[in-house]
């Protein structure tokens, strides 16, 4: 549609201008010299197209002066023919070019967002792989110890003896190959730190450093992963009310069902005016030390998690890390896992299912 209505106001300028002491070759010539200005402006760039712009000015000009011997006509028929379809063919270009480097940037954007969320999975993975190591390797040393302690037990008949110390001999070699099994995912030099700190703590640490926070409900403990998958919630969730919603009022409910345990963190709106927290808040009772693994799986996407009070797509980015790895936490337990924007604040909730004795 665009390029007939360029053809009529084309033929219109020509039918309009004085031209029958013009030949017909020469009247052709003004939409001939207009189209390659538009060409030259869309695509030609460098010496040649310069050249190319300098004769398509030069021809109708010197055409129009020769016939009409008119300085006047021949500065419009330079203006019509060769400035207007030149500026706009320029014009155009530069739309292209525009969305080229916009596509181009909305593609790197996605990329960096892709390898930050990889990176903060491998790193969840390696935190994971430390709890496994902790609990279960934890429980498997301990079956090991009770069953050499009964294979040396007096009095106990050989078919026991023997099966004891078999267990004990199956006990060790399922510690070597939870071990060798838990190094794909973190790096066994990276020193694992305890975990002890329950949420009531983390809670009244937070309250203290002068976050407006109130534990409604707190579950008892389960076992070690899912105590700790809770833990991290609450602490990440707790991080972020902190630092992009300073002044508002959290509530943390940790409550446990028949066959899951419902984490829940909430806070308002932010004041106009909040109160100051302890910068060195938020801060581990024991901090872990995690080096991130050489492999790591493809993320799904959450929910907001970018978090609320963040500009710009690096900030997004990154902003969303803790919670992309919280969301990749949750998914290696099977569980469900929420965060968003709500009612002018920001809630994260999670499901974590329980599977006999975690």
């Amino acid at each position: 549609m665009g390029a007939v209505l360029a053809a009529i106001a084309l033929a219109a300028v020509v039918n309009g201008l004085d031209t029958e002491a013009l030949p017909m070759w020469r009247q052709l010539l003004f939409p001939v010299l207009a189209v390659l200005a538009y060409v030259h402006g869309r695509r030609w760039a460098g010496r040649w197209g310069a050249w190319v712009l300098l004769a398509s000015a030069l021809v109708p000009a010197g055409i129009a002066f020769v016939s009409f011997n008119d300085a006047v006509s021949a500065f419009l028929v330079l203006a019509l023919f060769v400035m207007l379809p030149w500026l706009a063919g320029r014009y155009r270009r530069q739309q292209v070019e525009l969305y080229e480097a916009a596509t181009e940037r909305a593609a790197r954007l996605e990329r960096e967002r892709e390898l930050v969320a990889q990176r903060v999975q491998a790193q969840e993975r390696a935190r994971i792989a430390a709890d496994l190591h902790d609990s279960v390797g934890h429980d498997l040393a301990l079956i090991a110890l009770r069953a050499g302690a009964l294979e040396l037990a007096p009095g106990l008949p050989e078919a026991n003896r023997g099966a004891a110390a078999a267990l004990r001999a199956n006990a060790v070699e399922a510690t070597d190959r939870l071990r060798q099994a838990l190094g794909l995912l973190r790096d066994e030099a990276a020193p694992v730190a305890p975990f002890d700190e329950p949420v009531r703590d983390l809670v009244e640490r937070a309250a203290e450093a002068g976050l407006d926070v109130r534990l409604e409900a707190e579950a008892e403990p389960v076992g070690a992963v899912v105590d700790r998958a809770v833990y991290r919630i609450v602490q990440e969730a707790l991080t972020n009310a902190a630092r992009h919603a300073p002044g508002s009022a959290v509530t943390v409910r940790v409550e446990r069902e028949d066959r899951s345990v419902q984490v829940a963190v909430v806070n308002d709106a932010p004041p106009a005016r909040p109160a100051p927290i302890d910068a060195a808040w938020p801060r581990t009772a024991r901090p872990e030390s995690v080096a991130a693994p050489g492999r790591s799986a493809r993320f799904g996407a959450v929910s907001g998690a970018d978090g609320p009070g963040l500009a710009g797509p690096a900030g997004s980015a990154l902003a969303g890390s803790g919670l992309a790895g919280l969301a990749e936490r949750v998914r290696l337990l099977d569980g469900r896992f929420e965060a968003g924007p709500k009612d002018g604040g920001f809630s994260v909730k999670a499901e974590i299912p329980l599977r006999g004795k975690a």
